[in-house]
């Protein structure tokens, strides 16, 4: 019998959905190891996420909550997290592949000199190891690897696994300070975008645009496709080339030198389907693409394919999901 730790990550005192998924991964890896699926959260005033944690049906919550640990610290966390890691016997500490989740998790799994696999989308315990399921080589393949080490770590790309809803009986919470010593490293400030839009991560659906849309004006098609499916589904993507050109901002920008997703459903509108481009999106759960040149590789890629103009297109398929939007 092996515990799995599961590190659910808080911004602001707000639990990240994406760690709601992690937390389903842990559950389901405890079931195959015959231990016990345990979160732990860093930060300050942690109470309001420990109470949604211990909710999901998990069997117990570890809140490291002092003021010092207020503002992420790579290494001061990773020492408090691979600390409760020995002392409940977790054999795997998982979470998700988001920005903190690749600084962090490498950072345990040195304390706990244990193996580490990245962006997986597809993490299993089988044969009495841990089985990797990563795409590699731009998402052209996915390569499976075993760990050989007694402790596992690993990151889970989002949107891969459903995430953890309530239920049943809450679980324990134990309350733990931050451990007193040297931080290394204090952040100071850290300054919030503006935005309110869904991160691109996070969305369960992505509508990019590319050169197709001909200039930086027309985007608001896409913009005005991604609100019709309310409030917190959608997101605005895009290509290399729209970014490169400063029509839309680096932080849009989906691909294998932007953000890689895989939202139950991407909508393509306008771009060709560049390799790099269809490293960042291919493992989306439906894909679809709207371009008016029937030869272009996003087509060999795509679950539906639309061969028509962009600017006749969307705005039909805006008002249509509007409607039944609306409608329910």
């Amino acid at each position: 019998m092996s515990n799995i730790l599961v590190i659910a990550e808080v911004r602001g005192g707000t639990l990240k959905r994406s760690s709601l998924e992690a937390v389903t991964l842990a559950q389901e890896l405890a079931g195959a190891t015959g231990g016990k699926a345990i979160a732990v959260a860093c930060g300050a005033g942690l109470d309001a996420a420990a109470a949604e944690l211990a909710a999901t049906g998990i069997a117990q919550v570890v809140a490291i909550d002092g003021p010092t640990f207020e503002h992420y610290s790579g290494d001061a966390w990773a020492a408090a997290i691979a600390e409760q890691a020995k002392a409940h016997g977790a054999s795997g500490v998982v979470m998700t592949h988001t920005a903190m989740g690749k600084d962090l998790l490498p950072r345990v799994a040195a304390r706990l000199e244990a193996s580490v696999a990245t962006d997986a989308t597809k993490i299993v315990f089988e044969g009495g190891a841990f089985t990797v399921h990563k795409p590699v080589f731009a998402g052209k393949a996915v390569m499976t690897s075993k760990s050989r080490k007694p402790v596992f770590c690993g990151t889970v790309r989002p949107n891969n696994y459903a995430a953890a809803s309530a239920g049943g009986a809450a679980a324990e919470i134990a309350k733990v300070a931050p451990p007193a010593g040297d931080l290394l490293a204090v952040v100071k400030e850290i300054v919030a975008s503006s935005s309110d839009r869904t991160p691109l991560q996070e969305a369960r659906v992505i509508v990019s645009g590319g050169r197709g849309l001909k200039e930086a004006e027309h985007f608001k098609l896409i913009e005005d496709l991604a609100a019709a499916f309310g409030p917190g589904v959608a997101a605005v993507g895009a290509s290399r080339a729209v970014v490169d050109a400063g029509w839309r901002p680096h932080r849009e920008q989906v691909g294998q030198t932007g953000k890689v997703v895989s939202p139950p459903l991407y909508i393509a509108v306008g771009i060709s389907g560049a390799i790099q481009h269809l490293a960042g999106m291919r493992t989306a759960g439906t894909i679809v693409a709207i371009n008016k040149d029937a030869d272009a590789p996003i087509f060999k890629v795509a679950d539906y394919g639309i061969v028509g103009d962009a600017f006749e297109v969307v705005p039909a398929l805006t008002a249509a999901i509007a409607a039944v939007v609306a409608s329910k």
